[in-house]
């Protein structure tokens, strides 16, 4: 038992290797590259992230406005209009399902960390919880 113990973590020691090691590239790719360097300034962005959207997206000269990169990911509700009467419905989940799950995580990171006695949205959820 303690052989095939030791087998198990010397194989978790070579994954791990592996992950750093692809970790590295993807860093060293996101300081190498303008628009990724530029996404990884975003809080909530990383390195991995960066370069999904960069993957997914281009240079997202594509999109006119940030929510139309939003709605092309899935991120904004989808929308059912008719007769002028403007109806939002929940969130479509249309487009990458990594990337968007990748923006999302990030976000709920910046929610945890979020200093909320000296950012706008601190006093905004500081009231939603109290």
């Amino acid at each position: 038992m303690r052989v095939l113990l030791e087998e198990l973590l010397d194989d978790l020691a070579y994954v791990e290797g592996r992950i750093k090691t692809v970790n590295d590239k993807v860093e060293a790719y996101a300081s190498q590259h303008d628009a990724v360097s530029r996404l990884v300034t975003i809080p909530g962005i990383g390195a991995l992230g960066a370069t999904a959207i960069v993957a997914a997206a281009g240079d997202g000269r594509q999109f006119r406005k940030a929510r139309d990169l939003a709605a092309w990911l899935g991120l904004v509700p989808a929308e059912h209009s008719t007769g002028g009467k403007q109806v939002l419905l929940g969130i479509s989940k249309r487009g990458n399902r990594y990337v968007r799950r990748l923006i999302t995580h990030g976000a709920r990171s910046c929610f945890v960390h979020l200093n909320r006695a000296n950012h706008a949205l601190g006093g905004w959820l500081s009231a939603l919880e109290g």
